[in-house]
C-alpha cells in the first residue's frame, strides 16, 4: 500500500513539472530523427535569411514615416476659435450639412491654445503652439507627455505638431501587472512563458519584420520565423520532452495546411493586401515587397498562438488518459481525446470570430450606416481579407485536433516501455486461503492472461478474533 501511494506521489509531480509518463529510448530516437533536421533547417534558414537590421530609408512625413520626439505640455489657454483661425472650413451659417456644423463651431466656440515643450532631441527645450478645436477627440492639459512629430520640410512655425499621446507609463504599468499575475499564478512556468514572450517578440522584430522590408519572399520568413517561434516558445514553457515533441509536429502540420489554403484562396479571391493607409504607405517605401504575400505571412503568424494552445492541450490530454488507463490502444486514446478536442475547438472557433468582429466593430458600424447589405460588406477587400484570414486560420485550428491527437495516440501507444505508474497487481491467490470457511462464499474464479484480481478488503486489527468468537 505504501508503494502505491508513492507512485501516486511520482504521478503528481511529473503531472507539474513534465510528461506523465516518459516514451521508449527507441521513440525518442524516432521523434528526435524527425525533429532535429527541422530544427536545423530553421536555424539555416535564419542564418540564411537574417537581415542584419531594417534599410535605411529617407523619412517621408507621412503617418507612421516621421520622425517623432517626446514633449509635454507646459500651458493650455482657451482662445475664440476665431482669434486664431482654427476653422479649416469657411462657415456660410449652413448648419444643414455636417461640414456647414462643423464650421459653425469652429468659428463661434472656444479653442485651447497649448503650448508644448520637446524634451528629446537637437531641439530639446523648444517649445511651440498646438491649437486644439473644441469638437477634437484628444484634448490636452498641464503636464501632459505627448509624441512630436518632426516634418524638416515644412515652414519653421510648422514643423513641430502634436500626433498622439504619450501613453507609455500606463502600458507599462498593466505590462507589469501582467507579468505578475502570470509568475504568481503560474510560478516557474510563468516565467519561462514570459521569457517565451520576449523571445517570439525578438524574433518578430529582428528577424521577421526586418528581413520582409529587405526584400526577402514573406511567406518563407514567416514560416521561418513562425516555426522559431513555436520551438522555442513550446519547449521553453513545457519541457524538452516527448510530449512536448508530439505538439511540434502537430503544430507544424497545421502550419502547412494554413500556408497552402491561404496561398490557393488569397490569390483566387485577388486579395492585394493594399487595404489601407499603412499598407498603401508600405507599398510606396518598399514598391519590392509582395503585398499579398504579407497578407499570408500575417494569417500564418497569426494562427501560430493558437495552434500552440490546441496542440499542447491535446497532447497532455492523450497522455493523460494513457496514464489512467495503460491498457487503452490507440483507437481508444484517439476516440476518447477528440472528444475532448471538440469541446475545445467550438470555444475556440467562436473566439476567433467574435475576436474580429470585435476588432472591425467601427468598419462594421460604417457599413451599417451605409445600410450595405451582407453580401456587399462581404465583398470588398477590407472584409473579404479578415473573412479568408479568419476562415483559413480556423481551418488550421480544427485539422490540428484531430493530427495532433492521432500522432499522440500513436507514438503513446506505440511506446512499449513499461508505464511509469501501473496499477500494482494483487499477489492473492486464485484460491480461498486458509481459514476461508464454506460460508465465505464462492471463491474466484480461474484467471485469464492480463487479469488483475482485486485486492482484499482491509480489516481492522482483531476483527477475524471478533468473528471467532461468534
Amino acid at each position: 500500500m505504501q508503494t502505491h501511494e508513492s507512485d501516486g506521489h511520482a504521478h503528481g509531480h511529473s503531472h507539474s513539472h513534465g510528461p506523465a509518463a516518459p516514451v521508449s529510448r527507441h521513440l525518442r530516437k524516432v521523434i528526435a530523427a524527425v525533429l532535429i533536421p527541422f530544427a536545423a533547417a530553421v536555424v539555416v534558414g535564419l542564418a540564411v535569411l537574417w537581415p542584419g537590421g531594417a534599410p535605411a530609408h529617407e523619412r517621408t512625413g507621412v503617418g507612421f514615416d516621421r520622425q517623432t520626439f517626446d514633449g509635454q505640455v507646459v500651458q493650455v489657454e482657451r482662445v475664440a476659435c476665431k482669434d486664431v483661425n482654427a476653422s479649416q472650413v469657411p462657415s456660410t451659417g449652413d448648419t444643414s450639412t455636417p461640414q456647414g456644423r462643423e464650421a459653425v463651431r469652429e468659428e463661434t466656440g472656444e479653442c485651447k491654445k497649448a503650448t508644448v515643450e520637446l524634451k528629446s532631441g537637437k531641439e530639446k527645450g523648444h517649445t511651440f503652439i498646438e491649437i486644439v478645436q473644441p469638437d477634437a477627440p484628444r484634448q490636452f492639459h498641464v503636464k501632459q507627455g505627448v509624441v512630436v512629430a518632426y516634418a524638416p520640410d515644412a515652414p519653421r512655425d510648422l514643423q513641430y505638431s502634436v500626433s498622439d499621446v504619450d501613453r507609455q507609463f500606463p502600458l507599462t504599468l498593466l505590462a507589469g501587472i501582467f507579468a505578475i499575475a502570470v509568475i504568481v499564478v503560474g510560478r516557474m512556468r510563468g516565467v519561462m512563458a514570459l521569457v517565451a514572450l520576449v523571445v517570439s517578440f525578438a524574433i518578430l522584430t529582428l528577424f521577421i519584420l526586418p528581413a520582409i522590408l529587405q526584400g526577402s519572399n514573406p511567406l518563407v520568413v514567416a514560416v521561418v520565423g513562425a516555426s522559431a517561434i513555436m520551438l522555442v516558445a513550446l519547449y521553453l514553457c513545457h519541457g524538452l520532452t516527448a510530449r512536448t515533441s508530439v505538439a511540434v509536429l502537430g503544430t507544424l502540420i497545421s502550419l502547412l495546411l494554413i500556408g497552402l489554403l491561404g496561398s490557393l484562396f488569397i490569390g483566387w479571391a485577388s486579395l492585394t493586401g493594399n487595404t489601407d493607409d499603412s499598407t498603401g504607405l508600405i507599398h510606396g517605401l518598399y514598391p519590392e515587397i509582395d503585398m499579398s504575400g504579407l497578407l499570408l505571412a500575417g494569417v500564418i503568424i497569426g494562427s501560430l498562438g493558437v495552434l500552440d494552445d490546441v496542440t499542447v492541450t491535446q497532447t497532455s490530454a492523450v497522455w493523460e488518459l494513457r496514464q489512467a488507463d495503460p491498457t487503452m490502444g490507440p483507437r481508444a486514446l484517439y476516440r476518447a481525446g477528440i472528444r475532448i478536442g471538440r469541446d475545445h475547438i467550438a470555444s475556440v472557433v467562436n473566439t476567433l470570430v467574435l475576436a474580429y468582429a470585435g476588432a472591425a466593430l467601427p468598419l462594421l458600424l460604417l457599413f451599417s450606416i451605409a445600410q450595405s447589405s451582407v453580401g456587399t460588406v462581404a465583398n470588398s477587400e477590407l472584409v473579404a481579407e479578415e473573412i479568408v484570414r479568419t476562415l483559413v486560420g480556423s481551418i488550421g485550428l480544427v485539422a490540428s485536433v484531430p493530427v495532433t491527437t492521432a500522432l499522440a495516440a500513436l507514438v503513446v501507444s506505440a511506446d512499449r516501455s513499461v508505464p511509469e505508474n501501473p496499477p500494482a497487481p494483487s499477489t492473492q491467490p486464485a484460491s480461498p486461503g486458509p481459514g476461508a470457511g464454506p460460508g465465505a462464499g464462492p471463491g474466484p474464479g480461474p484467471l485469464e492472461p492480463g487479469m488483475l484480481v482485486p485486492a482484499p478488503p482491509t480489516r481492522a486489527p482483531g476483527s477475524r478474533g471478533r468473528r471467532r468468537k461468534k
